[in-house]
């Protein structure tokens, strides 16, 4: 063999072993699992744990010191306003004893002069909130309203009547407080039986007493509730209280597949300290909810689980939540293009556990990699995981 061609076929042996070489140094694709961005409805919502309850209710309790008849009422039974639900037989009144007795009437009556004043505040504020609702229905129809304002106007409409319902219950309460406490002094004196009735109709929702026995003034013999007034009450973190908007959807988890709609009708002012099962202290805030429909079936003090809508869009630009991460004071992704990872910024608006609003740096229809790992770098080449 000459020299030339032997030099020739070493060059060729050595450019072949160099590329092999390169080859196999060269680093594999990372492989990486895709997403899509999109257009579509994007829904940003909490959910939380809670339970129903009758709002209002009302506990009726012993007006003097006896004994009480054993009860001929069970959980669940109805009543009608001022029938007897209670008999007792009181003891002598000693001089104290006058005066305590005296001391809560005067106590009912005071409570009675408040209930009637919250009651004409509630009226003011329906009446208030009824006249706001036609004006706004008569705009809506004139189309210079959107109809989320329109809803809010019905839901504070709505939540108006509920409250002066509630007003004009606990005012009856309060009128039977009087009576019952003036005629438990009266027939405690003269040592004839005092019957005990219902402040007005409900159901039983409780019984604390249910045998004869000796009870004291004010002991609490049962509880009464109409069960139309089904509420749910749901504990949500502070922070989470704050963003929640007046009359913001519900959907209630009552169990067994089955979900009702309702309207969020009150934040509690006031929060409170709670430890959760991690045993870290939270500070939390009863939210109230307002059924949409009558809840058959359910009671009070159900267990429930409530998921309150914050906000909601039909169609949004978003990207999968694994996508989008962190990055300094921003947020970036990384992009699959022609092969290989590219670190991109983007502008991202409202999130949701499945998606988050983009709205600068991606459009509709671009690849990202989900759920990047730290070793992932811009250009790096990627492989898309098989199935994708």
């Amino acid at each position: 063999m000459k020299p030339s061609r032997r030099k020739l076929l070493y060059a060729a042996v050595t450019v072949v072993l160099a590329l092999g070489l390169a080859a196999m140094l060269r680093p594999r694709p990372t492989v990486v699992e895709p997403g899509r961005v999109g257009r579509g409805p994007l829904e940003v919502a909490i959910e939380e744990e809670g339970q129903t309850r009758i709002h209002p209710r009302y506990v009726v309790a012993a007006p003097v010191t006896g004994r009480l008849a054993q009860l001929e009422l069970d959980p669940g039974d109805r009543v009608a306003a001022e029938a007897v639900v209670a008999r007792l037989t009181p003891a002598p009144l000693d001089a104290r004893e006058r005066e305590q007795a005296e001391a809560r009437i005067a106590a009912a009556e005071a409570a009675g002069r408040e209930a009637d004043a919250r009651v004409a505040e509630a009226a003011a504020a329906a009446t208030q909130a009824a006249s706001t609702l036609a004006r706004y229905r008569e705009l809506a129809a004139a189309g210079q309203l959107t109809a989320e304002q329109l809803e809010r106007a019905t839901t504070e409409e709505q939540r108006a009547a509920r409250s002066l319902d509630a007003a004009q219950a606990r005012a009856s309460a309060a009128r039977f407080e009087v009576a019952s406490a003036r005629s438990a002094l009266l027939d405690a004196g003269a040592g004839a039986t005092v019957e005990v009735r219902a402040p007005f109709a409900g159901s039983v929702l409780r019984l604390h007493e249910d045998s004869e026995r000796v009870v004291p003034a004010g002991a609490p013999i049962l509880e009464l509730g109409d069960p139309r007034d089904l509420e749910v009450v749901v504990e949500v973190l502070s922070t989470d209280a704050v963003a929640i908007p007046a009359g913001a959807a519900m959907t209630v988890d009552v169990g067994g597949g089955r979900r009702l709609a309702a309207r969020v009708a009150e934040i509690e002012p006031a929060g409170f300290t709670k430890i959760s099962p991690l045993g870290v202290e939270e500070q939390r805030v009863r939210v109230i909810g307002a059924l949409d429909q009558p809840a058959a079936g359910v009671g009070d003090r159900f267990r429930i689980r409530a998921r309150i809508v914050l906000w909601r869009g039909d169609d949004v630009l978003q990207a999968p939540a694994g996508a989008v991460f962190r990055a300094g004071e921003g947020w970036a992704c990384y992009r699959i293009d022609g092969g290989r990872a590219r670190w991109t910024p983007v502008a991202v608006g409202q999130r949701a556990l499945e998606g988050i609003e983009i709205r600068a740096g991606l459009e509709a229809g671009a690849l990202v990699v989900l759920y990047p790992g730290e070793r992932l770098r811009d250009g790096a080449r990627v492989r898309l995981a098989p199935g994708s």
